[in-house]
């Protein structure tokens, strides 16, 4: 899957950056696994704690606040904030609960994605991957960003 993705990056002339929390950088190490990906991947911030998502993306606190770490509209001003302090023009970010724990209304598995592009607004969507264990979840987490990467790059040539 990222081989197919570092070959449309290619193809599209296009950087990609990522913001991860619950991840904690798998999105970017499968990125930048395939041979030759420096010439489509721009950088990648790991932002765990909310402090890190308010200073390195420019999570505002209010959103914060009134919504959760664990929410769409943090995924998109992930995802809008790593656009701006990058030279990538697609990027995505991805926040969510791995387990184990979590709550009567924000279960473990539920992962939230931003999706952003230069010439849009954010775009996002929740995946409610279930109980899965830490690391399937944070595996499932991974694949679908790079899926969502590969959509976004597919239907924009």
């Amino acid at each position: 899957m990222s081989e197919t993705l570092v070959a449309l990056a290619r193809d599209r002339g296009v950087m990609i950056a990522t913001a991860e929390s619950c991840t904690g950088g798998m999105i970017s190490a499968a990125i930048t696994d395939v041979p030759g990906s420096s010439s489509v991947f721009d950088r990648g911030f790991v932002t765990y704690s909310n402090a890190a998502k308010t200073a390195m993306l420019g999570v505002s606190e209010a959103t914060l606040a009134a919504h959760g770490a664990v929410s769409e509209e943090v995924a998109a001003e992930m995802a809008a904030g790593a656009l701006a302090r990058s030279d990538a023009a697609v990027s995505v970010a991805v926040t969510g609960i791995a387990g184990p724990g979590g709550s009567e209304f924000k279960p473990e598995g539920r992962v939230c994605f931003g999706l952003a592009r230069r010439e849009s607004e954010p775009v996002t969507e929740t995946v409610d991957f279930g109980a899965l264990g830490r690391a399937n979840v944070r595996a499932a987490t991974r694949d679908h960003a790079l899926k969502m990467l590969i959509a976004a790059l597919s239907e924009h040539p």
